[in-house]
């Protein structure tokens, strides 16, 4: 249980049990919506890729070259998560594929309500390529389901070779 002092003062311990419920619920409330990203990505026949990694480890390099490596014989479509800039997304639109800019804040990751608004608007073609950039970050993300294919971990070696047993949920 968190002290007191971790959550304000004059604050009382919260009991375990009410924050794993909550935890749950919000995931489980998650999950239903990736399962409909999910369906919507399969009647497709779109592969769906969460792309992770720490802030500055590579991703949007790795993306575009991905792009430029495919982008003659496969759609490629991506969905760029960052906290406040659209510099990925232009990145991405200049090695030649679709991109749609998410924003979010102060929020650190990309979650499954957010690709169900964004995938009517980036309306993948069947048969193409989805790849989210997901927001910079090895916490975050690792919990949440966007309703994606598969999952790819860029990892820096300049992280240090204990990166993978210190963020053990990505």
């Amino acid at each position: 249980t968190p002290s007191a002092t971790h959550r304000g003062p004059g604050a009382t311990p919260r009991r375990d049990a009410t924050t794993v419920t909550l935890e749950r619920a919000v995931l489980a409330a998650n999950a239903e919506v990736a399962a409909r990203n999910r369906a919507f990505l399969a009647a497709r026949r779109v592969t769906a890729i969460n792309l992770m990694a720490s802030p500055g480890a590579g991703k949007t390099t790795v993306l575009e070259r991905t792009i430029a490596e495919l982008r003659a014989s496969l759609e490629i479509r991506v969905i760029e998560g960052d906290q406040a800039t659209d510099r990925d997304a232009a990145r991405i639109r200049a090695a030649g594929a679709v991109a749609l800019q998410i924003e979010t804040g102060t929020g650190c990751h990309l979650d499954a309500p957010m690709i169900a608004r964004a995938l009517p608007r980036l309306d993948p073609p069947p048969d193409s390529l989805l790849v989210v950039e997901n927001v910079g970050n090895l916490v975050c993300p690792a919990l949440f389901d966007l309703g994606e294919s598969a999952r790819v971990l860029v990892a820096s070696t300049t992280e240090g070779d204990e990166t993978p047993l210190k963020y053990a949920h990505m």
